[in-house]
């Protein structure tokens, strides 16, 4: 059997085909987990829907903007219903604006600083509070998300997204002492310079991917 037959999961940051989040959905699937997944906006609902079709099953495709606290709810619900219960979220959302991006790291505005650490950072706390109860009374989960190793060094050009991915990976140890009585699992995974759509935002992270190459 597959290893994750009978389980259901939640993805949230699917953008395109290039997206980190979309290859996980893709082995997830592989692995006969049941999925959803959201997409941002209109703009990326058709690419998304696409994608989705091409699952083998994809119970649902719901609308999310992280920065809502209605939308979080509603999505997370949203998919347990459609699932039939919830075993694994998968967070894979990250925005900073792009003139926090590059230049200097001391310049950062309040306002900017502000979005990169909420959409970042603080989503995944909203999501994974809705997602407990779902996950409670099946007996446990599985939560992820994706940092950087940003979050320990300074890279040129990340700045106020590397400060988020700090608070991201603090966020995923509080997480895993509040929910690991329940047998929900909290982890952080860290890639190297993958070219996604959203690296292009990143001053210079062709010669970045080069050398980690």
């Amino acid at each position: 059997p597959e290893l994750l037959d009978g389980t259901t999961g939640l993805v949230v940051g699917v953008a395109n085909k290039r997206s980190i989040a979309w290859a996980i959905a893709q082995r997830l699937d592989a692995a006969g987990a049941r999925l959803a997944l959201t997409y941002q906006n209109e703009r990326t609902e058709g690419d998304v829907r696409k994608l989705a079709d091409t699952l083998s099953n994809c119970a649902a495709v719901l609308p999310l903007d992280v920065q809502d606290d209605a939308q979080v709810a509603s999505a997370v619900a949203g998919a347990a219903d459609a699932l039939g219960g919830l075993h694994t979220l998968v967070h894979a959302v990250a925005f900073a604006r792009a003139e926090d991006l590059g230049g200097r790291f001391v310049d950062t505005g309040r306002e900017g600083f502000h979005t990169a650490l909420d959409v970042s950072a603080y989503s995944l706390a909203a999501l994974a509070r809705e997602a407990e109860p779902h996950m409670r009374a099946g007996g446990g989960g599985s939560i992820m998300t994706l940092s950087y190793i940003a979050a320990d060094r300074a890279v040129p050009g990340y700045n106020v997204m590397g400060v988020a991915k700090a608070a991201l990976e603090a966020i995923v140890r509080y997480l895993a002492w509040d929910l690991g009585d329940a047998g929900i699992r909290v982890n952080a995974i860290s890639a190297g310079p993958v070219r996604t759509l959203a690296a292009r935002g990143i001053p210079g992270f062709g010669s970045m991917a080069d050398q980690a190459a």
